[in-house]
């Protein structure tokens, strides 16, 4: 018997790389100007920038449906085999609740987590889940394990731009137009599954500065876990101010640096140049 693990396109492991780690990436849809397209499947996250650019109203996402799951569910079962299903936090999407109603006739070999987090901040448990799985952990102990880990996932973000925000009705015009004058990059932070500002910076070496910071405050990386780096846009380059303006942080530890783009999920509502630290926070 064997397990499979399976998570949303939220969690924003590229289909090609889910195939490496012998997982299963469900596509969020994602629609731009009254054409629906499957994240990662039919829209890579670099054509998805180009369109951001040019749609006319800011692009919407929507929930996986349990039809969806209850068809991967069925296939599991068929095999033999048992399924960890990781979703993005279950206060952005409904997608869990999916997952939940078509778990429901699978009781005995399917279970479902909620991340608590999104993108990347979901990206490293489900990459932790793939690694217990490989230690021959079952469906059940790999839940568990991961019930109890995800408190010490942490997320930080910066945004570039404030445009998206106001966009999507995150953010006041007023509020907007204040920040943007006074280049003011907000610093993010998923706390109990919800996204929330937890720091303001002026321009992006304060910003980047502040990255670091709040890491720290989390009680630091462990390194024995995984880690990732991400950028959202077609342009890295500030993220390669970041990564070497906090350098001190990762030299020593790793080899390389993993690093992905965050997609339409997030991207939407962040806008270009955002970057974004996950990490398991250092246990106390």
């Amino acid at each position: 018997m064997g397990v499979r693990i399976i998570s949303d396109s939220a969690c924003d492991i590229s289909q090609s790389e889910a195939k490496q780690m012998n997982i299963t990436v469900l596509p969020l849809k994602t629609l731009i100007d009254g054409v629906e397209y499957l994240d990662g499947v039919t829209l890579s996250a670099e054509e998805f920038y180009e369109k951001l650019e040019t749609c006319s109203k800011l692009p919407t996402t929507s929930q996986l449906s349990p039809a969806e799951f209850e068809d991967v569910f069925r296939q599991t079962a068929d095999d033999g085999d048992e399924a960890v299903v990781i979703t993005l936090s279950g206060k952005l999407s409904g997608t869990v609740q999916s997952a939940t109603i078509a778990a429901a006739d699978y009781q005995d070999n399917v279970w479902v987590v909620d991340s608590g987090s999104v993108t990347i901040g979901q990206g490293i448990l489900v990459r932790y889940a793939a690694l217990l799985r490989d230690g021959g952990m079952s469906g059940r102990e790999i839940a568990e394990n991961l019930e109890r880990i995800k408190r010490r996932v942490c997320l930080l973000a910066r945004v570039d731009t404030l445009e998206y925000l106001v966009r999507g009705g995150r953010l006041s015009k007023a509020a907007g137009f204040a920040g943007n004058m006074l280049n003011i990059k907000p610093v993010l932070s998923v706390e109990d599954g919800e996204v929330k500002v937890i720091g303001k910076a002026r321009g992006s070496r304060q910003s980047d500065n502040m990255l670091t910071e709040f890491i720290c405050k989390k009680g630091g990386i462990d390194f024995g876990l995984p880690a990732m780096l991400a950028f959202s846009g077609t342009d890295d380059a500030l993220l390669k101010g970041y990564i070497d303006n906090s350098r001190a942080l990762w030299e020593g530890h790793l080899n390389e640096l993993p690093v992905t783009m965050i997609g339409s999920t997030i991207s939407t509502h962040a806008g270009p140049g955002a970057i974004a630290v996950a990490f398991f926070a250092e246990e106390q």
